[in-house]
């Protein structure tokens, strides 16, 4: 059985049961059984679907791990989270996780006035609110009114010009105010293609004459009573643990010495986000080389030993970690359109009572392999079908002769793979990034899986069903868009992904696209005018599951509207150049009428035949 890599990404929160890759709760549903439920529905399309029980695992583990760390150390500091608001800031994963996150006090950042509105609307209360990022004045006035309202809030300082602008706002209103965070400049660094959000050359922070300044400024405005929390980040999906465990003593090092400054109610050390889940499939590409109660241990153990060296109290730890939280909740699940090779059948032949030569070889070919030698039939195939191209340019042979030849040498290709089966080969890992199947989704990967375009991002994937059946074929996945890029190709000959020989005509087959839940939507593109997909909540019962906030995905006319179009004035346009239309009668133009009228309330997605 081919389980997909489930032991290296899954983290125990899917299991296979009788074929179908199942929930793996006490009720363990089905993904399969949810998706056709709400096809049944009449909902056509790819399908996000957001599990609430994932993000309360992963919500429970995080705040476990770091009791347990300090119980294990000693430690008397704090522990709180906050929700990064950039990772995911749609309704159906954020309300979920105020809700599930109130038992912790879990909290939020925002990086922008929206999402700071959003925070102040929707946080827990008495849980804390962060703000990150560039500020202007009337972003940190927004701060203010939330101190106002009495939210527990901390504005992160990113330069010393936002500094002068608190300091001033201060004097105009209330007299609450807010907490004030200094995000420092580390010269320490993460790893991977994101360290360069770290590093002494990044966007964000202070370096450390800015932070004396800072402090000399505070005092100065009496106002560093409300100086309360450092923060730094050295780079999302931090795989190592050991650049996380440099910064963190830099980062310790400076808490120490500012609060020798007189800054004696700062009490916090952010780490920012970057705790990072596994995304490969395969055994030789992961890339963690930690566990989460790795990071929580080194975390606290650390900051422990630090302030005892400097003789100040061991900080509050907060953490931002939205991937962690996020990633795994959601899953796309998308059909299956076309297999592109689905036309070379044996019913596709067309044999002449007398063949070229070559193709009388390659149907001898096709009807003798077996185990022990297909693999030189599959390269002798390969072979003839160069030799077949070469005598059609010269014009030795016909259209149907190239036909014959294209079939035979599919055929015999999945052939060979079949019986050679999961034997390790060098060469038939070769053939089989050559023989690729092509797959086509009904899914935009721009939409759903922008990481994958933009940085090369893996997501593992596995069919929903027939887990109980050896995959054959060795696959790359095409998008529905007109772009070439929209494909995700399997060019690693060692590592394949292999999926079923289908006859999506006659049966359904379903991908799952897994850890989906972390910044592809919130980067989506509306390339080609494709939209976000139709989602689904699916709460998890006794007996199985239920499917709430059933969501459809956005009309023709929706996008067309998101895009600053004027929609009645296209509806209008349609609508006259079909009045003017002399080829159709009065009848069939309502007919018309009515189509288009349907078609721009429809999505743009690709609708299989029943």
């Amino acid at each position: 059985m081919n389980d997909y890599g489930l032991n290296i990404w899954g983290n125990s929160n899917f299991i296979i049961e009788d074929g179908k890759l199942c929930l793996n709760t006490p009720s363990k549903p089905a993904i399969i059984d949810i998706v056709k439920q709400i096809r049944d529905d009449g909902y056509r399309g790819p399908l996000l679907l957001r599990f609430p029980h994932l993000i309360q695992k992963q919500v429970e583990q995080m705040y476990a791990s770091f009791a347990k760390a300090k119980k294990e150390f000693g430690y008397k500091g704090n522990f709180n989270a906050v929700y990064p608001l950039k990772v995911n800031q749609y309704p159906g994963f954020v309300k979920n996780l105020v809700e599930l996150g109130k038992p912790y006090k879990y909290g939020i950042e925002a990086g922008s006035k929206a999402e700071l509105l959003l925070a102040m609307a929707y946080n827990n209360e008495g849980a804390p609110i962060t703000v990150n990022g560039f500020k202007d004045k009337e972003m940190i006035n927004i701060g203010f009114i939330a101190a106002e309202m009495g939210h527990n809030i901390t504005l992160t300082i990113e330069g010393l010009n936002e500094l002068e602008a608190i300091i001033a706002i201060s004097k105009e209103r209330f007299a609450p105010k807010p907490n004030i965070g200094l995000r420092i400049r580390l010269h320490s660094s993460g790893s991977g293609i994101w360290a360069k959000s770290g590093g002494i050359y990044s966007k964000f922070g202070l370096t450390s004459t800015e932070l004396i300044e800072a402090i000399n400024m505070l005092k100065k405005a009496n106002l560093i009573e409300y100086f309360t929390m450092i923060h730094f980040h050295i780079g999302s999906q931090i795989t190592e643990i050991h650049p996380l465990k440099k910064a963190l003593t830099e980062a310790g090092n400076i808490y120490a010495e500012l609060r020798k400054m007189g800054a004696k109610n700062l009490k916090a050390i952010n780490l920012g986000g970057g705790l990072a889940i596994e995304y490969s499939q395969f055994k030789q590409t992961t890339s963690r080389n930690y566990t989460l109660n790795e990071y929580a241990n080194d975390v606290v153990y650390l900051l422990k030993t630090i302030a005892e060296q400097k003789n100040e109290p061991e900080p509050d730890i907060f953490t931002e970690s939205g991937r962690y939280i996020s990633a795994s909740h959601a899953v796309l699940v998308a059909p299956v359109l076309e297999l592109f090779s689905q036309e070379h059948t044996e019913e596709k032949l067309n044999l002449k009572k007398k063949n070229p030569q070559l193709i009388t070889e390659l149907y001898d070919l096709y009807n003798s392999i077996k185990p022990s030698n297909a693999l030189e039939y599959l390269h002798d195939s390969v072979h003839h079908m160069e030799s077949v191209l070469t005598l059609f340019d010269l014009g030795y042979v016909d259209l149907q002769d190239r036909s014959n030849a294209e079939v035979l040498v599919n055929l015999i290709s999945k052939k060979a793979v079949f019986l050679l089966g999961n034997k390790s080969n060098i060469d038939l890992s070769k053939v089989q990034k050559d023989v690729q199947e092509r797959y086509l989704v009904n899914f935009s990967l721009f939409q759903s899986l922008p990481d994958f375009w933009g940085l090369g991002q893996n997501f593992p994937i596995m069919p929903l069903d027939r887990l109980d059946i050896r995959p054959t074929l060795p696959a790359s996945i095409w998008d529905i868009t007109c772009d070439s890029d929209g494909e995700i190709g399997y060019n690693d000959e060692t590592n394949p992904l292999l999926l079923h020989d289908v006859d999506v005509e006659k049966e359904d087959y379903f991908l799952g696209f897994f850890l989906v839940g972390a910044y592809q939507e919130v980067l989506g593109m509306k390339h080609n005018l494709f939209t976000h997909p139709t989602e689904a909540t699916i709460k998890i019962t006794q007996s199985g599951f239920e499917i709430e906030n059933l969501l459809e995905s956005q009309s023709i006319l929706d996008i067309l509207e998101d895009m600053d179009y004027n929609v009645y004035e296209i509806q209008d346009t349609l609508n006259e150049r079909l009045e003017k239309s002399s080829l159709i009668n009065d009848t069939q133009k309502k007919q018309v009428l009515g189509e288009l009228y349907l078609f721009l309330n429809d999505n743009s997605y690709l609708k299989t035949i029943e």
